[in-house]
C-alpha cells in the first residue's frame, strides 16, 4: 500500500499504549487463551474483544457468570509474570522524547500497575498524565478518558490528536471531539477507516515544537479509509 503525509497541528497528542507505544500483543494474547482454556470460554470469539477495553469489559462479556474481580486478578499476575516479552515499538520512545511534558499523556484501558511497567520500557519515565483503567467509569469506546486526559493536560477536546490502534479506541477519540491516527497494528487498515488517517506504526509520526504547538507528520497509508 502506498503512502502520502498527514500533518496537523495541536496541543496535545494522547497515545494509547498497548499497540501504540508497546507491542504486547502477544503478553495479552497468550494470557487470555490461557484463561478461556482454564475457565472452558471460545478462545475464538474471546480474542477479538480484548484489545482495547478494559478487561473487566471484556470478563463481563465473555464470562458474566464469573466473579470479576478474581478473574481480572488472575489475569493481571498471568501478564506480570510475562512482561518480559513487551518491548516498546520502534520509534516510540523518540517520538514521545520530542515532546514536552505538557504536551502529550498515556490514555489506557490497561491497569495502572501493567501500564507503569510497560512505559518504563520506552525509558523516558512516565508522563504527567496517564489515564488507566481505574481512572474511568466507562472504558473505549466512550469517550471518557481522553476527555479527561484533555482536562488534566488543561487542553480543549478539539486541540487534542488521539493516537489509536484498536476500534474502541478510534470510536472513543472521535467521540471526544479529537482527530484521531490509527495505527494498523493490530486491526487491517481497511477496518480503522473512520480515523483521520491511518498509520502502519508509530514510526510514521514525527513532531516538532513551536510555540508550545505540535506540529505532527504522519506518513499516512493511501487507501486505507
Amino acid at each position: 500500500m502506498s503512502a502520502s503525509l498527514f500533518t496537523a497541528e495541536c496541543a496535545a497528542v494522547l497515545f494509547d499504549l498497548d499497540g501504540v507505544l508497546v507491542d504486547s500483543s502477544a503478553v495479552i494474547e497468550a494470557s487470555w487463551r490461557r484463561w478461556a482454556q482454564s475457565r472452558g470460554v471460545d478462545e475464538a470469539a474471546l480474542l477479538p474483544l480484548v484489545h482495547g477495553r478494559p478487561a473487566t469489559e471484556t470478563l463481563a462479556l465473555a464470562a458474566p457468570h464469573l466473579a470479576v474481580d478474581r478473574e481480572l486478578a488472575a489475569l493481571v499476575r498471568q501478564e506480570l509474570e510475562n512482561e518480559g516479552a513487551t518491548r516498546p515499538y520502534p520509534g516510540a520512545a523518540e517520538l514521545v522524547g520530542s515532546l514536552p511534558a505538557g504536551c502529550w499523556a498515556v490514555v489506557t484501558s490497561a491497569p495502572r500497575v501493567l501500564a507503569r511497567g510497560r512505559l518504563r520500557r520506552l525509558g523516558r519515565g512516565l508522563p504527567e498524565v496517564l489515564v488507566c483503567a481505574e481512572d474511568v467509569g466507562a472504558g473505549k469506546p466512550s469517550p471518557e478518558g481522553f476527555l479527561l486526559a484533555a482536562e488534566r493536560l488543561r487542553v480543549p477536546p478539539a486541540q487534542c490528536v488521539v493516537v489509536e490502534d484498536s476500534l474502541p479506541g478510534v470510536a472513543a477519540g472521535l467521540a471526544a471531539g479529537m482527530r484521531v491516527v490509527a495505527l494498523a497494528t493490530t486491526r487491517p487498515p481497511a477496518e480503522l477507516g473512520a480515523a483521520s488517517c491511518v498509520a502502519e506504526d508509530v514510526a510514521a509520526i514525527s513532531a516538532r515544537i513551536s510555540a508550545r504547538v505540535v506540529h505532527l507528520r504522519v506518513r499516512a497509508l493511501a487507501g486505507a479509509a
